[in-house]
């Protein structure tokens, strides 16, 4: 790992992730330059960088200013806009944005998921006996890779058959395995997805259940019916939301568990909680680095000016180690209280899945708790290459079975 030289950071560069010590990183940039310019790259128009907590929290309030309308991730926000602007919830503000959120609301109350986080808790429970049994596994493919795609599978009724692709697909929307894989995978892979959708909201139209998918297909919104687009952008934004973030923040809990074995025998032991520890691994592996958006008027924050049109980036990943609102930030801390992590974003766009994303890290660490004695990681995992999505696509992982 290497120190980054702020007047050279690109973080547009999903290889700077993998080459630079971020911990250092964002720890400069909160003491440096808070609000910071990032220079135009090759064809990339440059943007801000914000990295400290409160001004992070500041700008996710401030959705009348700073709009997702023109994209909410650096991909899109780089190329002028996107494509989904106004057709999907994370790219529409206002009073569509809260209507539509409120219908969909309807679908994932905690009192309609408590039945979905007893059959996650089931499932979760299942992979890890499967897996310890054999002793080796990788964490990623074999456990993590199938706790959320089934979950909101479920809930949106798709079949069991499909769910593979489905999770293929995601991998390569949002975050590469390597620098080899192009662009136009990415596109091809997002394509696939939507028109998957659009078939199968075609079949809930036509033969409605209860799940999501035939609340968004047979909804209504204002006394009228959601656009096709509408309907295949959201459904697209919650199989993509409710699965990448959620297998990340689980392979990162197994990661960070075999670091810290004093934190591993408080798990074991019942000193720590399983909700307190599961918002700890939110805070420790943020998966959704950053969220965008833009400016629709001069704005000044932390000190800077930001002009009508700049694209401004909030750094999850660093306000979550902020020493001003997180003492003693680089300590894994399963016990950690208060724990005001922005890992699910804040605001009006706060994320619709995080009692679920809560769920399955849940899940997984109660499992852990119960079934397992040891964690043992013989070999370095794969890293994503990605601006957005921090994690693992690949982890090898030996579980020592609990003594009966």
């Amino acid at each position: 790992m290497t120190a980054a030289d702020l007047a050279t950071l690109d973080l547009a560069d999903p290889q700077t992730f993998l080459d630079v010590d971020l911990t250092e990183l964002w720890r400069t940039l909160r003491a440096e330059s808070p609000v910071h310019w990032n220079e135009p790259r090759g064809d990339n128009p440059g943007f801000w960088v914000v990295s400290r907590y409160a001004d992070c929290v500041t700008a996710y309030k401030d959705n009348k200013r700073l709009t997702s309308e023109r994209g909410n991730v650096l991909t899109t926000l780089l190329q002028g806009n996107d494509s989904a602007s106004g057709k999907m919830l994370a790219v529409t503000d206002g009073a569509r944005h809260r209507a539509v959120r409120n219908l969909m609301l309807k679908s994932f109350s905690p009192r309609l998921l408590e039945a979905v986080a007893e059959q996650v808790r089931k499932r979760t429970r299942g992979l890890l006996e499967d897996v310890i049994a054999r002793g080796e596994c990788d964490f990623a493919t074999d456990v993590a890779d199938h706790i959320p795609i089934n979950t909101i599978g479920d809930l949106m009724d798709v079949p069991v058959a499909d769910r593979a692709r489905l999770v293929d697909w995601n991998n390569r929307t949002l975050s590469r395995v390597s620098s080899e894989d192009s662009q136009m995978d990415e596109w091809l892979a997002r394509n696939e997805i939507l028109l998957y959708f659009s078939d199968l909201a075609d079949q809930r139209r036509r033969n409605p259940g209860d799940d999501v998918l035939s609340t968004l297909a047979n909804g209504l919104v204002d006394g009228a019916p959601l656009a096709e687009d509408e309907v295949v952008f959201n459904s697209y934004s919650l199989i993509l939301g409710a699965d990448e973030s959620s297998r990340m923040s689980s392979i990162g809990a197994i990661l960070a568990l075999a670091q810290n074995p004093e934190q591993w025998r408080k798990l074991k032991s019942g000193e720590v909680g399983i909700d307190t520890a599961t918002e700890e691994v939110l805070r420790w592996t943020t998966p959704a680095m950053h969220f965008g958006r833009r400016a629709v008027e001069d704005v000044e924050l932390g000190g800077r000016t930001i002009r009508a049109d700049d694209v401004v980036t909030l750094w999850n990943s660093s306000a979550n180690f902020d020493e001003e609102v997180f003492p003693d930030p680089t300590r894994f801390d399963l016990a950690r209280t208060p724990n005001r992590h922005i890992a699910f974003g804040f605001g009006p766009h706060f994320c619709l899945g995080a009692f679920l994303g809560r769920a399955h890290v849940g899940s997984v660490l109660e499992g852990l708790r119960d079934l397992v004695s040891e964690i043992r990681v013989p070999g370095p995992g794969t890293r994503l290459y990605s601006n957005f999505v921090y994690g693992y696509s690949s982890l090898p992982v030996e579980l020592v079975p609990e003594k009966a």
